[in-house]
C-alpha cells in the first residue's frame, strides 16, 4: 500500500533538491533518515522532514509496518519563481531569480 507526502513552495532551487533527493530514491526509511543527517546540504532537512511526515502518514493508517518502507518514488520539480530586480551599473536593473520546488514522496512496503 503506497503512502504518499508531499512538499510544495519549498523557497530553494530544484537543482540544488534533486540531488539530496537522488541520494535517496530506492532506499529504506530509517536508512535514508540516518544518511540525511549527515549529507551537508540544506535540503537534506526539508526532505528529511518530509520522509518523517510520511512516515507518521503511514503509522495512522494502522495496516502497514513502518520498519520494511521503502522509498519508492521521490521527484523534485520547479515551483514558480519570485523575481527581483537589484540596481546595476548606468541606471540598469538586473533581475533576480528566487526560485521555489514541489517535491512529490511516495512510500511503499517491501
Amino acid at each position: 500500500m503506497e503512502i504518499k507526502a508531499s512538499l510544495r513552495f519549498l523557497r530553494l532551487a530544484p537543482r540544488k533538491a534533486q540531488i539530496v533527493a537522488d541520494l535517496v530514491r530506492g532506499q529504506n526509511v530509517n536508512n535514508a533518515i540516518a544518511l540525511l543527517r549527515f549529507v551537508n546540504k540544506s535540503a537534506s532537512l526539508h526532505i528529511s522532514k518530509l520522509i518523517r511526515s510520511a512516515v507518521a502518514n503511514a503509522e495512522t493508517r494502522g495496516t502497514i509496518d513502518v520498519d520494511n518502507l521503502y522509498i519508492k518514488f521521490i521527484s523534485v520539480t520547479a515551483g514558480p519563481t519570485m523575481k527581483r530586480f537589484r540596481a546595476a551599473p548606468m541606471g540598469r536593473a538586473l533581475r533576480i531569480r528566487k526560485r521555489m520546488c514541489h517535491i512529490n514522496l511516495i512510500l511503499d512496503e517491501r
